[in-house]
């Protein structure tokens, strides 16, 4: 053959061949993700990532010793957000990504990750607390899944390799065609071109063959131990997510509020919450509320003829039970008689009579030194009061009326937080009220002082009346004549009710104490545990 003219055959048979390459090299581009995902998808976690300094350090850790992190993050970030994740098949994605491929899948596949996404799907802050929970677990799939990731490159170089034989076998083709005759007779040398690009072509597919296969057996031996580390890590995500989600339960914030809050800003409210002076007593603060809205329900779920409220009278057939338990202590009998005759019992009242309380509701918490002292379970005095007071917010919001919480100790010390009716609670207020502890000793007068003040200021400026104080303490302190006049007589014109609560001090709850006789209504906490022992209290206010 050469200058002679001889040929090596038609076109037609030379693409006849070359046709198996001709689709290899139009082969698309294979996906990095494994989660299926739309533009808003990328937009919440471009967001989120710009927002959680979390995910970034993460991200920078783990790219430090391996490749594809970022694409991995992403994964395990949508798993967890979207309401409904799809993943690609196996087949679709970049060889390079198949370990991610392969940990993405085990996460989505243990049975805890429904119970995961119950608290993520849809919340961006949960889903990113949930891949950094998951980050101790997300580094042992990755070192368990190295030697597979390594495999699994060698495969994507060896399928570039062979795409990009078969691309040249396309490049020899069209070489050939424009050099064939018209009817369609290839001269040797383009026809060898061809045949040699084809030759190479297999060559080169069997290597990303072999490539994949190794590839696939790496990945199927670090399997094991990926769902290991995949189960154990959302188990932990899960956890972690559901304590915070609880956590900020018991602060009085719902999944609703949370989701409108900017991501910097319930980061930080998650991290004080975590680490405040009560972050240990949420739980406390938690059944206190949900036994408060329990008691409330049963209030307001009237029939006609219904037990409604609480008033004062004279009635004794709607005598309360606390009530009419003085009468089993012979110290207290005088004491029920002068309320009898003065119309001071306090009574249920029946549903259609006015609702006694109009006013604010107050509570004075007392903060002195003795109320840092453990009670049975380890549940401090000072906890049981601020958890009491945090339902006793819940109460007044529930019923459209302003809640002021007073701090006292010594007759110096005081601090007035207070939250109107007409404004949203404003939760770091609610935080600083929980977290403040003045110190000292004891002083009845100022707190019970300021709390008649501003009930006047409130009848004073919208003509509300019947407001409700709670006085929480575990002291017993004197009070001066002069002083108890003017209480009794502010009592009588704003019409106002005092509750008391005497925490670990019994002596603060005999009959003749200063607080017994301040308070319409009085009972002694022993157990602090026990968050019932104030629910009657939730019924009458």
């Amino acid at each position: 053959m050469g200058e002679t003219g001889e040929t090596a055959g038609k076109l037609g048979e030379l693409a006849g061949r070359a046709g198996k390459w001709l689709s290899l090299s139009a082969a698309g581009d294979r996906h990095t993700a494994a989660v299926v995902m739309d533009r808003f998808d990328r937009i919440a976690w471009r967001d989120t990532y710009e927002q959680s300094a979390g995910l970034r350090e993460l991200d920078e850790e783990l790219n430090a010793r391996h490749d594809y992190t970022a694409d991995l993050l992403t994964d395990v970030f949508l798993a967890a957000y979207k309401v409904s994740p799809r993943l690609r098949e196996r087949a679709e994605m970049d060889p390079s990504r198949l370990a991610n491929h392969q940990a993405v899948t085990s996460l989505m596949e243990s049975l805890e990750f429904a119970e995961l996404r119950r608290e993520t799907a849809g919340d961006p802050y949960a889903a990113a607390m949930a891949v950094l929970a998951q980050a101790a677990a997300l580094r042992r799939m990755l070192e368990r899944s190295r030697d597979a990731q390594e495999q699994a490159e060698q495969s994507e170089r060896a399928q570039q390799d062979a795409e990009g034989a078969a691309t040249a076998v396309v490049e020899a083709l069209q070489r050939a065609a424009e050099d064939a005759s018209e009817d369609g007779t290839v001269q040797v040398p383009a026809a060898d071109a061809v045949q040699q690009a084809i030759e190479a072509a297999q060559v080169a597919e069997a290597a990303a063959q072999q490539a994949a296969q190794a590839a696939a057996q790496a990945l199927a031996a670090a399997a094991p131990g990926v769902r290991t580390a995949a189960r154990q890590a959302v188990v932990k995500a899960a956890e972690a997510v559901r304590e915070e989600a609880a956590l900020m339960r018991a602060w009085g914030m719902g999944p609703g509020e949370l989701e409108r809050m900017p991501f910097d800003q319930r980061a930080r409210l998650a991290e004080r919450l975590r680490t405040g002076r009560l972050a240990q007593w949420a739980e406390l603060i938690g059944r206190f509320r949900q036994m408060a809205a329990g008691e409330r329900a049963r209030k307001v779920e009237n029939a006609t003829g219904e037990l409604v409220g609480v008033t004062l009278g004279n009635d004794l057939s709607r005598v309360i039970p606390s009530e009419l338990a003085g009468l089993g202590v012979p110290e207290l009998r005088a004491v029920f008689a002068a309320r009898y005759a003065a119309g001071e019992l306090m009574l249920y009242e029946s549903q259609g009579e006015q609702t006694t309380g109009r006013g604010a509701i107050i509570a004075c918490v007392d903060t002195s030194h003795s109320m840092y002292m453990e009670g049975p379970g380890g549940v401090t005095r000072e906890a049981w009061a601020k958890a009491c007071a945090l339902a006793l917010l819940d109460q007044a919001r529930h019923a459209g009326r302003d809640f002021v919480g007073i701090l006292f100790s010594s007759a110096d010390k005081i601090q007035v937080f207070r939250f109107p009716a007409d404004r949203p609670t404003d939760v770091y207020g609610v935080l600083d009220f929980a977290e403040t502890f003045l110190g000292g000793g004891t002083s009845y007068q100022r707190p019970l002082t300021v709390a008649s003040d501003l009930l006047a200021e409130e009848f004073n400026d919208a003509a509300r009346e019947r407001g409700d104080i709670v006085m929480i303490t575990d002291d017993e302190c004197g009070v001066t004549e002069e002083w108890t006049r003017g209480w009794n007589d502010a009592k009588h014109r704003l019409g106002f009710r005092v509750f008391g609560m005497a925490i670990g001090a019994p002596g603060a709850a005999e009959a003749g104490s200063v607080l017994e006789a301040l308070c319409d209504n009085l009972r002694a906490i022993e157990d602090l545990t026990d968050v019932h022992a104030a629910a009657d209290l939730f019924r009458v206010i």
